[in-house]
């Protein structure tokens, strides 16, 4: 019972991380109509400016750094690579950003070199005790920002303007542009929202407690765990993604301890099967209905 409960709670810790990122992809989707598959590279942005600022500015100071080169990373990439291209197919856009995360990890991986450092010096390798039970420092206070972010995050997209905005436009764009709402601005925000999100998130992927990887391209790959995640709640929706999150972070730790490390590797991609199986659209996506 005490290792079910630290394996409970480690998967929780690590969902609420899939989770943030998962958002990233959903928000980006409803607000433009684009699956960004350069959220990894972003990761790896956010990562690699926190590391080389951290011996000036601390943990603290170089962590916020590197979420806000994060999210100028990916408000550079909208604006620069997307937005110029109104009339082009979601699919297109899709390989654009494909092509983005290659020049980007790869660049970043190159300046590390032989490099491979770890993130969150504070809170890594550094268990919490709770009688008998043996629980990962950073997989706590990873459900913790992973709530407080969550939950920041469905208040302003419930009760500001931008959220208003945000979810008039993913309901119609056309009618959301004739009732006065700026559509470039409020794709800009949401792709900037999602690199923060990204920069948050990689200050626990690149740690000994979840993933052992340190910032390299492991790293990149554990990120693109979360876009399964995205696909089981569904991809336009936001509750959704915090639900598989929640799924992938537990499929993920569930299936290290009782079966095997490796098979872990695989397990979401099964959870994702058996879900889109079941609820193509996902377990809360919308569902297209055609009248023939």
């Amino acid at each position: 019972m005490t290792t079910f409960i630290q394996v409970v709670v480690n998967g929780l810790g690590k969902g609420a991380v899939y989770a943030l990122l998962a958002l990233g992809f959903v928000i980006i989707f409803k607000a433009s109509g684009v699956l960004n598959f350069a959220h990894g590279s972003l990761v790896l942005l956010g990562g690699y400016v926190t590391v080389r600022t951290q011996n000036d500015l601390h943990f603290i100071g170089s962590a916020i750094l590197g979420v806000v080169a994060a999210a100028v990373g990916a408000l550079v990439i909208e604006r620069v690579l997307v937005s110029r291209r109104p009339l082009a197919d979601p699919i297109s856009l899709a390989l654009l950003t494909i092509g983005v995360d290659v020049v980007m990890s790869e660049e970043i991986i190159r300046r590390l070199g032989l490099e491979i450092p770890f993130l969150g010096q504070p809170y890594d390798g550094k268990p919490v005790h709770i009688g008998s039970i043996a629980l990962f420092r950073t997989q706590l206070i990873a459900l913790g920002v992973g709530v407080v972010l969550v939950g920041a995050f469905f208040l302003a997209f419930r009760f500001t303007a931008w959220g208003l905005a945000m979810r008039a436009q993913a309901e119609n764009r056309e009618a959301a542009a004739l009732m006065g709402i700026r559509s470039g601005r409020v794709t800009a925000i949401a792709w900037m929202v999602a690199g923060v999100l990204a920069g948050v998130a990689v200050l626990f992927l690149a740690t000994q407690d979840f993933s052992g990887a340190g910032l390299s391209r492991s790293t990149h790959a554990v990120a693109l765990v979360a876009f399964p995640a995205a696909i089981i709640g569904g991809l336009d929706s936001t509750g959704g993604a915090i639900v598989g999150g929640a799924m992938v972070g537990l499929a993920d730790s569930m299936s290290a301890q009782y079966i095997s490390y490796d098979f872990s590797k695989i397990a979401v991609y099964i959870v994702m099967l058996a879900v889109l199986i079941v609820a193509p659209a996902g377990l809360f996506g919308t569902r297209e209905r055609t009248r023939v």
